[in-house]
């Protein structure tokens, strides 16, 4: 399947942007931020277009997303008056502490990556590679040494997935009472070293 990868999302992107993140991760947040229409508005809202490299096919279809963490934002994060617009005063405060709690992570040495997204009818075929050789150009032109990823453990799939690329385990972390929220024990930390700049696309 041929596609494009470009810096950043085109604003009329947004909504299908918003879908795909939730196809991908709605199943570890929908008790957090469900029900999925208001995930979706969320998404759609906080979205930073900056923060992200979007793959489309031949006819402008939007058919994967990686987003990236960096020390000013990241890609779906969002802020508490977002959440508190969706979900109210009260909601959002909660939300926002157990996300924070997630997910409060900075890292100067690797480029983080925030969700790596293909939609379901299009995977297979190569497209997760792409993006994740377009995140190395994108970590070593910021002056990056490696990229790190964080996985759900019992996702042997994505962690396969990861380990082809060359992705290496680097720690387990264990969810605790989380767990209750996310419905996942724990989280493996993944780091890829970046290699010569010729081989970036050949991954």
């Amino acid at each position: 399947m041929g596609v494009t990868i470009f810096s950043g999302l085109h604003e009329h992107l947004r909504p299908e942007a918003a879908r795909l993140y939730w196809e991908a991760f709605g199943g570890k947040l929908s008790r957090v931020l469900g029900p999925e229409a208001r995930a979706h508005r969320y998404f759609e809202r906080v979205i930073r277009a900056d923060h992200c490299l979007a793959a489309l096919d031949q006819t402008g279809a939007l058919v994967g997303i990686a987003g990236f963490k960096t020390p000013l934002a990241s890609f779906a994060g969002g802020t508490w008056a977002d959440l508190c617009a969706l979900y109210g005063p009260v909601g959002g405060r909660w939300r926002g502490r157990v996300l924070r709690l997630l997910s409060d992570d900075t890292d100067h040495e690797s480029f983080l990556v925030d969700g790596l997204c293909v939609a379901r009818d299009c995977r297979g075929r190569g497209i997760g590679g792409q993006l994740l050789a377009a995140l190395y150009r994108e970590a070593g032109e910021r002056g990056y040494a490696s990229v790190r990823l964080d996985v759900v453990a019992a996702n042997r799939r994505a962690r396969a997935l990861y380990e082809r690329h060359g992705f290496l385990p680097t720690r387990t972390e264990k969810l605790g009472f989380l767990r209750h929220f996310f419905g996942f024990s724990a989280t493996i930390t993944m780091v890829r070293p970046l290699e010569p700049r010729r081989d970036w696309g050949k991954s």
